[in-house]
């Protein structure tokens, strides 16, 4: 029958997606790409500590990666094209493994109700749900965040080609400080969990210990505090 052979059409990267070690897998490699991409943006931020002109050099300089083959800011539209394509990968797959985790408790009916099981697998662990919750909102923050300090039209005092002035200008408003300081801990709640879990699916260490349960915290709290210090920095004075 057409249904029972509809699996054995897929190609060798639809059988590996509609796996659930393969989503796992694709949920690790997507989200340590995003890892990185946080890792380098931070250290571009902070360059805000070196005062306006350093920040803004750095802002041209990507802009002009890849010239003369590539035209001046492809190459920033083409990361924001490679980043977004794994947002949604990463996204697509936790909410099907979600899915398909929920699925996997029932086991049937009785007396007309559904039942769960109940008791160790029944709870989630606190992690986990952080994962879920914490990533819708960093999802929504994110798209905040570009119509802020991109597009620049969440910004009271926008000004094109000036970041140096859009960051000062931006944190210098303390509900916009506020919000930010709620998605960076939301941010490193997220990757305190993901990165270990990634890191594990790809085969990197096992267990519970060792260097492997150690990465995520640390990478986390790295990532946290270096985002932090930006709106802090403009907060006491020391960014101007």
């Amino acid at each position: 029958m057409p249904t029972e052979l509809a699996p054995r059409t897929r190609t060798p990267a639809g059988r590996f997606w509609a796996s659930t070690i393969g989503k796992k897998a694709v949920m690790a490699v997507t989200g340590l790409v995003l890892v990185g991409y946080l890792f380098a943006h931070m250290l571009g931020n902070l360059k805000v500590f070196l005062g306006a002109d350093a920040m803004n050099e750095y802002a041209a300089w990507l802009r002009r990666i890849g010239e003369p083959v590539l035209p001046f800011g492809v190459f920033l539209w083409i990361l924001r094209c490679g980043l977004l394509l794994a947002v949604v990968l990463h996204v697509v797959a936790a909410v099907q493994l979600t899915a398909r985790d929920r699925r996997a408790r029932r086991v049937g009916y009785v007396h007309g109700r559904r039942l769960s099981l109940r008791g160790g697998r029944g709870l989630r662990s606190f992690a986990p749900s952080t994962m879920r919750w914490g990533g819708a909102t960093l999802a929504v923050y994110v798209v905040w965040h570009v119509l802020d300090l991109t597009v620049g039209v969440a910004n009271r005092d926008f000004v094109e080609g000036d970041p140096y002035h859009n960051v000062v200008a931006d944190f210098s408003v303390w509900w916009v400080n506020l919000i930010y300081i709620v998605a960076l801990l939301m941010l490193g709640l997220h990757l305190n969990h993901g990165i270990t879990s990634a890191a594990r699916t790809l085969g990197f260490g096992g267990g519970t210990g060792g260097w492997v349960g150690n990465l995520g915290p640390l990478v986390a709290v790295v990532i946290t505090v270096g985002f932090l210090a930006v709106p802090l920095g403009v907060m006491t004075g020391l960014v101007r």
